[in-house]
C-alpha cells in the first residue's frame, strides 16, 4: 500500500516507518526539515521525502490537497494538534483513503479519576494541548462514525526511547535531576512524591499504529491507548534511577509552593501539568481489539533512555 507519514522522522516515526517499508508498504513522509531520524536504518533509503511546513501549508489551504496528490491508500499522521488542521485532511481525503490514523494523547482524559483509566472514561481536558487533542479526537470519530470516513485514533502516553531526554522523576526535562541521581545527591520532589507518570517506548507506539492497520475492520471509528502497561509514581521512578547508578536515593518532599523555588519557572510549570494529570490508561482495549501488548515496561523504556544518555556523555557515571 501507498502510505504517507506526516511528521515521519520524529520519535514515533523512527521506528514505524522502517517496519513500514519492511512491511511492503511504498511510504512517503512529509516532514518540516530534513533532519535525520533518531536511529539510522537502511530503509530510510527507500522513503520518499517531502519537505514541508504543516503550519504555512495550512495556513495558505494547501496541505489537505497536497497529501491527496500523492494518492495514499493509508495517511498517519503524527503531528495534527488543532480541529482546523485535522478537518483539511479529512475534506481533501475524504473517498480516497481507505485508512487514517491520527496521533492523539493521553492528555484527552484530563485528570484521572479511577485508574487505570480506559478509552471510554468521560473527556476532561484541560491546557492548550489536552483541549484541542480532545476536539480533534471528537471530529475524526464523528466523521468516523456519521459519515464513514477511515478514521483511527492512537492516544500515547510520555514518549521515550534512546536519543532524548524523557520526563524526569521530577515531572520535568532538567538532566540535572538524573544527575544528582547517578551522584548520589538528594533531590527534592514536590509533595509526598507519589503522583504518577506514564511513559511509553516509541517503538510500542509505532507498533500500536501497525496492528491498528493491521486490524482495519475493528479499529476504525475507535481510540486507543498507547503506553507502557502500569504507572510509576515520582518516588518509585527516583529510587528505580538511583538504583541503576548502584546508589540509594536520599529524597527529600516538599510542598508545592516550596518544592517551585528548587526548580526554573518552565520546569515548575511541566511538572505541574504532569502532575495534574497523574495518567494511569489501561491498554486492555488495545490487547482485546487488536491482539496488542507493549514489549517493553515502563522501567525498561526509561533505563534504555537513561543508558542512552550516559553513552552520550549528557549524564556522567
Amino acid at each position: 500500500m501507498r502510505v504517507v507519514v506526516v511528521g515521519g522522522t520524529g520519535h514515533i516515526g523512527t521506528y514505524l516507518v522502517p517496519r513500514l517499508v519492511a512491511g511492503g508498504h511504498d511510504v512517503t513522509v512529509l516532514s518540516r526539515s530534513e533532519r535525520d531520524p533518531y536511529q539510522p536504518h537502511g530503509a530510510w533509503d527507500r522513503v520518499r521525502t517531502v519537505t514541508v511546513d504543516r503550519v504555512e501549508s495550512d495556513a495558505a489551504g494547501e496541505f489537505g490537497p497536497l497529501v491527496a496528490e500523492l494518492e495514499p491508500d493509508v495517511v498517519i499522521d503524527l503531528i495534527s494538534y488543532t480541529q482546523d488542521s485535522a478537518g483539511q485532511l479529512v475534506e481533501a481525503l475524504r473517498g480516497r483513503v481507505q485508512h487514517f490514523l491520527h496521533c492523539g494523547t493521553i492528555w484527552v482524559h484530563g485528570h484521572s479519576a479511577a485508574v487505570p483509566t480506559t478509552e471510554d472514561a468521560p473527556r476532561r481536558p484541560f491546557g492548550d494541548y489536552g483541549i484541542g487533542k480532545a476536539a480533534v479526537e471528537r471530529y475524526l470519530l464523528d466523521q468516523a462514525r456519521r459519515y464513514d470516513f477511515p478514521a483511527t485514533l492512537v492516544h500515547p502516553g510520555h514518549i521515550s526511547g534512546p536519543g532524548w531526554v524523557p520526563i524526569n522523576p521530577a515531572g520535568h526535562l532538567d538532566l540535572g535531576v538524573f544527575q544528582a541521581l547517578a551522584d548520589g545527591k538528594q533531590l527534592a520532589l514536590p509533595n509526598l512524591g507519589m503522583e504518577t507518570l506514564q511513559h511509553v517506548h516509541a517503538s510500542d507506539v509505532a507498533d500500536t499504529f501497525l496492528a491498528a492497520m493491521a486490524n482495519r475492520s475493528v479499529s476504525i471509528g475507535e481510540s486507543f491507548h498507547s503506553v507502557a502497561s502500569g504507572a510509576l509514581t515520582l518516588r518509585g521512578y527516583a529510587e528505580a534511577v538511583a538504583g541503576w547508578f548502584g546508589r540509594e536515593a536520599d529524597l527529600t518532599f516538599l510542598p508545592w509552593e516550596q518544592w517551585t523555588r528548587t526548580a526554573s519557572a518552565d520546569a515548575a510549570k511541566l511538572t505541574h501539568d504532569h502532575l495534574a494529570h497523574s495518567p494511569h490508561c489501561s491498554m486492555e482495549k488495545a490487547d482485546r481489539l487488536l491482539g496488542f501488548r507493549p514489549r517493553f515496561s515502563v522501567l525498561e523504556t526509561l533505563e534504555e533512555a537513561v543508558n542512552a544518555l550516559v553513552a552520550s556523555g549528557r549524564i556522567v557515571r
